[in-house]
């Protein structure tokens, strides 16, 4: 009887392990597949490294193990640009499905269980990321302590790469170009003011019209920045034309070199209230209208949010 009953607890210990084994195996192939759709998306196997935490090496290795398993050749091997053969193309639609589907299923379970935990990564030009940002994250993470918020700094069109190639989760931009692969979430608007040296000569008005910086030395955005671009088009449909004598790919930089009578410029106000407290700056209102950069956040259409994700949008779309 003893012996029966030795015979029966091993077979079920040997059940249980094989189903761990079964258990582990699928979730190694499903990773395997996620590596596979990140490559395929970012076409760079340093980025698809940099996404899922691994080295280029060990992408390489599931790519070559996944085109072992199928028989097939996935990727071109060709120097010249990054390709997925025919059958690479059938694996990628598929298993695309495949990780969506499981991202589906963790993502049910967390909101059945009422559980918010993981890393949210989030890929934001400077200004937001400086002034906008580090409030709304402190609230968050006063309600989901769990939660990992990865912040990295990138310039406006980085961020859409970063959330097309899956590098990111969330992206944070001024004036939100359309794109029919990305949702745009509306956030709130920052009023543009203009800011010159407390000395200067503008500084003693609380609101001047634009003429009144006509010929004016300014200091302002690199031309491929949106608030640039923005700024130009309000100068221009306002007959101003003012002499650009510096330009930089960030707002602290514009400030710093107004500090220093370099000259006058027009920037979002949320960015300057530090120095207009302290007297660094003075802010002056624009009396033409009321001209604001619009904020959004960008995310994949095809992407299944996170409940931690769904909470931080929420967060963020909350004054």
């Amino acid at each position: 009887m003893l012996e029966l009953t030795e015979t029966a607890a091993s077979k079920a210990v040997t059940q249980v392990d094989l189903g761990f084994d079964s258990a582990f195996n699928l979730m190694m192939q499903i990773e395997s597949l996620k590596v596979f759709c990140d490559l395929a998306e970012t076409e760079s196997f340093s980025r698809a490294a940099q996404i899922n935490k691994i080295t280029q090496s060990a992408v390489s290795q599931q790519i070559s193990s996944l085109e072992r398993q199928f028989k097939s050749l996935l990727i071109e091997r060709s120097k010249k640009k990054f390709r997925l053969t025919r059958e690479g193309q059938v694996l990628y639609e598929f298993s695309k499905q495949i990780t969506q589907t499981y991202d589906s299923l963790n993502s049910k379970l967390q909101e059945t269980k009422n559980i918010i935990s993981g890393t949210i990564r989030v890929a934001t030009i400077y200004s937001i990321g400086l002034h906008d940002l580090p409030p709304y994250i402190k609230r968050f993470l006063k309600s989901y302590p769990t939660v990992n918020v990865h912040v990295e700094y990138r310039r406006s069109n980085q961020v859409y790469e970063d959330v097309l190639g899956n590098v990111v989760d969330l992206g944070l931009v001024a004036y939100p170009l359309k794109d029919k692969k990305l949702e745009i979430v509306p956030l709130r608007k920052d009023k543009l003011v203009l800011i010159c040296h407390p000395q200067h000569s503008l500084a003693k008005h609380k609101a001047i019209k634009l003429g009144a910086i006509s010929g004016q030395r300014f200091i302002g955005f690199e031309p491929d920045i949106p608030t640039r671009k923005a700024i130009d088009k309000i100068l221009k449909d306002n007959n101003v034309a003012i002499q650009h004598v510096m330009e930089f790919d960030n707002v602290e930089t514009v400030k710093r070199a107004v500090e220093i009578e370099a000259g006058i410029s027009i920037v979002p106000q949320s960015t300057i209230v530090q120095e207009v407290s302290k007297q660094t700056l003075a802010q002056v209102e624009i009396q033409d209208g009321d001209f604001y950069r619009p904020l959004a956040g960008l995310y994949k259409k095809d992407k299944v949010l996170s409940l931690a994700l769904k909470q931080f949008l929420a967060i963020l779309k909350n004054p």
